[in-house]
């Protein structure tokens, strides 16, 4: 057998090879004549294998999904068996973060690989971007999109976009290639002189938004038809798939659900034990189901790295439309865990180890720069990127390069976590009109004892509030804050 069979790359097998080189040379061997043994070893293969195409990379990401909303994260009554089945053939992440705690900022987190309030997509004034926002993604950001577009990948972006509506903001201006979905939060545009406040939520209709479909610039309907939205999004990443199975491709779904108003499709009308929320889940479990075995079906799937996770915790203010965070503190808005801490999968076969469950901390920008690694992608050096490569979790071969993770309310610093601790600087409700209240000291919480958050332990560690607070000083030393994109409104005619 040749060590090709064992090694994906010449990097590799030559690191194995050049390891036995001193037992060679124990017998007598000249160095000159062990190398060549060895290369005879290594084989041909490995050449072959050096040249083998890019992984694949399918980003699911669903919107104010909660951590206890699936089956595989404890739901009793919402049955997801796509999602079960991802996680027991792949990893499930059970310390994993979203960017931010709300829509905008955590998908400017996602696609950069790095804090919102690095790239002016974050605000204390306005949380998210709407319809008459004048900003958007900068340009001088570069996107995953950008990133594998200059390896050849193809890319496509199927759902909620939410980081500038205005052309020189769409996905097709942001190292997309196409682009089909809604360009911000599916409440948005609400029809004037239509039912007020949150009665509109509870029995919804299409009509009540006049929120537009996009294909790539256009607006295609209007307004969209949000019952049939889960499952056109899904024909859509499908057919993608389908069309560049001969090349290397990234393909980013971001479903605008669980956010509200829910809808769902008759198929689904019914469906869960859960009422409408729990429909609403099961249709995105059969989507994921769709794309999943579309890569089984082209015989994809081991050459794909797909992740499913969520751009922030669960509403909790629309009672059962809203989701569940579990055993986590609040829920969407908040920097408490329930507000940042997502529900994740990792599923690659034959390189992702089945089955595993993963303690090792995470982040959805380090979504960003595994991603770019992976694929042999240049991650940029000209600016802090905060994601970090996981490979050695996914593959198995190491913990996790994420130690810190940085919890931001728009512009504020809030929270920090380092190793199990959380220190808490700052705490306000999410959407309650409560003012925000500082502690000093902060408040914390060993997470791996406590990941409900109740019991404050700072006066029995006085050291690692002082390690965080000298963590949180060189933070700011190199954080450049440019100007919010999320302030400025379009100016009325």
């Amino acid at each position: 057998m040749f060590a090709s069979d064992r090694f994906r790359t010449v990097a590799e097998a030559h690191s194995w090879a050049s390891s036995l080189i001193p037992a060679i040379l124990r017998y007598g061997v000249a160095q000159h004549v062990a190398a060549a043994c060895l290369l005879l070893l290594v084989g041909p293969g490995v050449a072959a294998a050096d040249k083998a195409p890019p992984p694949n990379f399918v980003v699911i990401f669903a919107d104010d999904l909660g951590y206890g909303d699936l089956g595989c994260f404890g739901h009793p009554t919402i049955r997801t068996p796509e999602l079960d089945r991802m996680a027991s053939e792949g990893m499930r992440f059970t310390q994993f973060y979203s960017a931010a705690s709300v829509c905008t900022p955590s998908r400017a987190g996602l696609l950069t690989g790095r804090l919102p309030i690095r790239s002016g997509m974050c605000s204390d004034r306005r949380r998210v971007l709407f319809p008459n926002s004048a900003g958007g993604i900068p340009a001088r950001e570069v996107t995953l999109a950008e990133g594998l577009k200059e390896r050849g990948y193809a890319t496509a972006c199927v759902g909620k976009w939410h980081l500038g509506h205005l052309p020189e903001f769409l996905p097709t201006s942001n190292g997309f290639d196409s682009y089909f979905g809604i360009p911000y939060s599916n409440d948005m545009d609400r029809v004037p002189g239509g039912k007020r406040g949150r009665a509109i939520f509870w029995e919804p209709k299409s009509e009540y938004w006049n929120v537009p479909l996009m294909r790539d610039t256009e607006i295609i309907e209007r307004p969209a038809d949000q019952t049939t939205i889960t499952k056109r999004y899904t024909e859509q990443g499908v057919r993608f798939i389908e069309q560049n199975k001969d090349r290397p491709f990234f393909l980013y779904l971001p479903h605008n659900l669980p956010h509200v108003p829910l809808f769902r499709s008759k198929a689904f009308e019914g469906h869960s034990a859960r009422g409408l929320y729990g429909d609403v889940i099961e249709e995105i479990d059969w989507s994921v189901g769709q794309i999943l075995e579309t890569l089984r079906r082209l015989e994809l799937d081991s050459r794909t790295l797909v992740f499913f996770t969520s751009d922030n915790g669960p509403w909790l203010v629309y009672n059962d439309h809203g989701g569940s965070a579990g055993l986590l503190r609040e829920g969407k808005g908040s920097t408490w865990e329930g507000g940042m801490r997502e529900p994740t999968l990792a599923w690659w076969p034959g390189r992702v180890e089945a089955g595993i469950i993963s303690q090792e901390l995470g982040s959805t920008m380090d979504i960003y720069t595994t991603c770019l690694e992976l694929a042999g992608a240049d991650v940029p050096a000209d600016r802090v990127v905060d994601g970090v490569n996981l490979s050695p979790v996914l593959f198995g071969t190491g913990p996790s390069p994420r130690e810190m993770m940085f919890f931001y309310r728009g512009t504020r610093l809030m929270a920090v976590r380092k190793g199990p601790f959380k220190a808490h600087f700052v705490t306000q409700s999410a959407y309650r009109r409560e003012a925000a209240e500082e502690h000093d000291p902060p408040l914390l919480f060993h997470l791996e004892h406590d990941p409900s958050e109740k019991q404050d332990v700072a006066d029995k560690h006085a050291d690692v509030i002082a390690d965080i607070k000298s963590d949180v000083e060189r933070h700011r030393t190199n954080l450049k804050q440019p100007e919010s994109q999320l302030e400025a409104a379009i100016k009325a005619k």
